[in-house]
C-alpha cells in the first residue's frame, strides 16, 4: 500500500471515531454550512472514502440557500503566492471585487490537479467567464464548485489525519 493510501486508510478510520465535536469542527473546514458538517458527522462512521464523499456530495446538493451562504461567507478568495508579480495580484483583485460587486459572494473555485503555476490564469479567466453568468446559472455553478471543494479537502482531512495523531 503506497504512503497517500496509507495514510488516507489510516486517516479515515481516525476520523470515524473522533467524538462528534472534533468530526464537526474539522467537517466545517471542509465546508463552512453547520447543517453539511453537522450531517456527516452524525452519520460516521462510513464503510469507506467513497461512501463519505457521496454523502458530502448528497449533503452539498440538499443544502438550502441560506446553508450556501454560510458556507460562501466561511470562504476567502484564491489569493496569489506573495512572491508573484504586483500586477498580478492587483488584476486578481480588480477581478474579485467585480465578481463580488455583481453576485454578492465571494468567488471559489476548486484548482485541484492543477499546478500552482497555472493558478492565477485559471482563476481569472475562470470570474472572466463566470461574470457573464445570469444569477441562476452562477449560483449552480458556485454550489457544484463548493461540492468539488469540500470533497477535496476532505481528502486532505483524512491524509493529514493518517499521517500524525492530531485531529486537523
Amino acid at each position: 500500500m503506497s504512503g497517500r493510501a496509507s495514510a488516507h486508510s489510516s486517516g479515515f478510520d481516525r476520523f470515524n471515531t473522533w467524538p462528534g465535536g472534533l468530526a464537526e469542527a474539522a467537517l466545517l473546514e471542509c465546508c463552512g454550512s453547520r447543517r453539511w458538517a453537522l450531517r456527516l458527522a452524525a452519520h460516521r462512521p462510513y464503510p469507506d472514502l467513497g461512501a463519505l464523499l457521496a454523502a458530502s456530495d448528497e449533503a452539498g446538493y440538499d443544502l438550502a440557500p441560506a446553508d450556501i451562504a454560510e458556507a460562501l461567507a466561511a470562504e476567502s478568495a484564491p489569493c496569489l503566492h506573495h512572491a508573484a508579480p504586483r500586477a498580478a495580484h492587483l488584476a486578481l483583485q480588480a477581478a474579485h471585487a467585480a465578481y463580488e460587486s455583481r453576485f454578492g459572494h465571494v468567488f471559489v473555485i476548486c484548482l485541484d490537479g492543477l499546478p500552482p503555476s497555472q493558478h492565477v490564469d485559471q482563476v481569472l479567466g475562470a470570474i472572466r467567464t463566470r461574470l457573464a453568468h445570469d444569477p441562476d446559472e452562477e449560483r449552480a455553478l458556485t454550489a457544484e464548485e463548493m461540492r468539488r471543494l469540500a470533497r477535496a479537502r476532505i481528502i486532505e482531512l483524512v491524509t493529514a489525519a493518517g499521517r500524525d495523531r492530531s485531529p486537523f
